[in-house]
């Protein structure tokens, strides 16, 4: 029987991230930060160092300079060199960048071959979850597949957010569907006897005999995507089946799912710890000393290296690395990304990069080198609300603000405050909030986040 050592792992992680703007502005999807010092894309990684796959390719194309960077300084000397980057290029052959998951896969063909593994299991590079792929890898032998989808039970609330995998009792895959939007369509495609979880939602996850896929992928060249074409087309012929993962399994899809996942991990006993000395987590071990905490009160925080604090009460909060939290703030159910190695723009303010005195932020994600004056108030928005302030946003009622932003002394960032802006929301519900001092309301339509207008 093979080994673990036939399989070649090829991560994806040339998505834009559109639904996690603003935290792609200025970095792809799998870059973004996670749980204080991690990065998305260290979890596939880290996934395979543990499960022995040390031949490993991470498929780049958008916004892909800080992931790269990463890349190079957090696992070049752990693999030895054996972790290689297939950035998107043009060739005379296709001038087109990656259209797809599939697609990605076809361009990069040659490089993949000269690889000779004999499986190759395909990631996703914005998943939080830890999985042993040798179990997979044995399961995918034993079954003599051709195609192996992991795959997780979902609930009626998840189905339509997933490719819907329905499986015999064998677990060969029988049929597939993309997102199927109404209870009549889902009823068709029950896989499980649980009715809290009845479906079997697909993970992105994929073992492939290498050699079928190839043969997939160049005698279709109109397969664009492994979900929507590839593995529908596959069931008709091949043997194709469901490995079924029951672990903690989260797709960083959107801004409120990136929220209440990072606000789960603060928790005392959290759903997914990512400290465990048989299975760890690596990301880049920057050289940075023990974080000084002075005069401070904090409850459920995940706390990162090379933060400063003082004087601050912080409660159910992620605390990236290198943050500066001045006396008097006041942090709760926050996530703050923390500051970079370089931090540009410095010369050109009078903000202290991190947050200032007296400030107090709650419900809100901070992205790096972020710059919060003081007396700053940012407060949640009901659920749903989406505005785009320039440099601040509201992400399904979360205020997010984004990489290298300032926001003044004195910004007020909250619903139902005085001295406020009337706000007009898709749904004809009015809502008043304060934008930053001296500036103009928000009239301009914001597309990116579903066509809401604010005036």
């Amino acid at each position: 029987m093979s080994t673990i050592q036939d399989v070649f792992a090829v991560v994806m992680a040339g998505g834009r991230g559109t639904r996690l703007h603003p935290l792609t502005l200025k970095r792809s999807k799998p870059a973004v930060p996670i749980a204080g010092k991690y990065r998305l894309i260290d979890i596939p990684i880290s996934n395979c160092i543990n499960s022995g796959i040390h031949r490993i390719a991470v498929l780049t194309q958008y916004n892909s300079a800080s992931l790269h960077r990463h890349l190079s300084n957090a696992y070049q000397q752990v693999l030895h060199g054996s972790l290689e980057i297939l950035a998107a290029t043009q060739t005379p052959d296709s001038e087109d960048w990656y259209q797809g998951t599939a697609d990605a896969m076809r361009k990069q063909l040659a490089e993949i071959s000269t690889e000779g593994a004999e499986y190759t299991l395909i990631l996703a590079g914005d998943h939080v979850y830890r999985m042993d792929y040798e179990e997979m890898a044995k399961f995918h032998i034993e079954k003599k597949a051709d195609i192996t989808v992991a795959v997780h039970p979902a609930g009626r609330a998840d189905a339509s957010r997933l490719g819907i995998v329905q499986c015999d009792p064998d677990g060969r895959v029988l049929s597939f569907i993309e997102k199927p939007s109404t209870p009549e369509i889902q009823r068709k495609y029950i896989s499980r006897n649980d009715p809290a979880e009845p479906f079997l939602g697909s993970m992105g996850i994929y073992i492939f005999n290498t050699k079928t896929m190839i043969d997939l992928l160049t005698d279709h060249p109109d397969y664009v995507d492994f979900g929507c074409d590839v593995l529908p087309a596959a069931i008709q012929s091949l043997r194709v089946f469901g490995y079924q993962f029951n672990d903690y399994w989260e797709d960083i899809g959107t801004i409120r799912a990136y929220y209440e996942a990072n606000m789960a991990y603060t928790q005392p006993d959290p759903p997914f710890a990512f400290y465990s000395m048989e299975f760890p987590i690596y990301s880049h071990s920057f050289p940075l000393p023990s974080s000084k905490v002075v005069d401070s009160e904090l409850t459920d925080v995940i706390l990162a290296e090379g933060c400063e604090i003082h004087g601050a009460k912080i409660s159910h909060s992620v605390i990236g690395l290198k943050s500066q939290i001045s006396r008097g703030v006041r942090i709760e159910a926050s996530v703050l990304l923390g500051v970079d190695q370089h931090c540009p723009g410095a010369e050109n303010t009078s903000i202290p990069i991190g947050i200032g005195e007296n400030s107090f932020i709650e419900g809100a994600i901070v992205d790096r080198n972020a710059r919060i004056g003081k007396n700053v108030i940012i407060r949640p928005f009901p659920q749903g609300v989406e505005l785009d302030g320039g440099s601040w946003f509201v992400c399904d009622g979360i205020v997010v603000i984004p990489k290298d932003a300032e926001i003044p002394d004195g910004s007020v960032l909250a619903p139902d405050l005085p001295i406020a802006y009337p706000i007009t929301l898709k749904d004809s519900t009015s809502l008043r909030v304060n934008v930053i001092p001296g500036g103009e309301p928000v009239t301009r339509p914001v597309p990116r986040f579903g066509g809401q207008n604010a005036r």
